[in-house]
């Protein structure tokens, strides 16, 4: 039911966090695509009237905008009882210990050692990471392999049991 969808949306966002974390695109990418919407204005103007090379330039802006925006709006919450990432969640209560994986190791394990059955959430601007095994014997997956700046803190939030996160004084 719709209703019922907007609620559990409601209760989930009353928990408290532990962790948050969004993958943003890094400025590098913002400047080079710029650049590169620059170097069409440059060849347009040259080549046709000036007011369609800027209306062009401002749709190919508009557009970058959107597509860097979006990319880089994957969020990593981890509450009390859920881990989100990206657009899946998972209850932690399936959640095996995380691991802190360092450059090298994601590497290796996003490429050759990877699973076909495995919950990525990878961007190619952050080299670490974590792997979170599942133990849900229901779930096909076997691990969550999520990108992330912080590994230490994402790893340190999914391994604390949740009830160390509740608080007391809460209702």
């Amino acid at each position: 039911m719709p209703g019922q969808k907007r609620d559990e949306r409601q209760v989930v966002h009353r928990q408290t966090s532990c962790y948050r974390e969004r993958l943003r695109v890094p400025a590098r990418w913002w400047i080079q695509w710029t650049l590169m919407v620059a170097s069409f204005w440059v060849a347009m103007i040259v080549s046709v009237p000036e007011a369609f090379a800027w209306g062009i330039t401002t749709i190919l802006l508009l557009l970058l905008t959107a597509l860097l925006h979006s990319y880089g709006s994957a969020k990593i919450v981890v509450t009390n009882e859920w881990l989100h990432a990206g657009r899946a969640r998972i209850q932690r209560r399936y959640l095996g210990p995380t691991q802190v994986l360092d450059a090298p190791n994601m590497r290796s394990i996003a490429g050759p050692e990877a699973n076909a059955r495995a919950y990525l959430l990878l961007r190619p601007y952050v080299r670490t990471g974590v792997r979170i095994p599942i133990e849900d014997p229901n779930d096909p997956t076997p691990y969550w392999l999520v990108s992330s700046r912080r590994p230490a803190l994402l790893a340190a939030a999914l391994n604390t049991d949740a009830s160390d996160n509740t608080d007391p004084d809460r209702p």
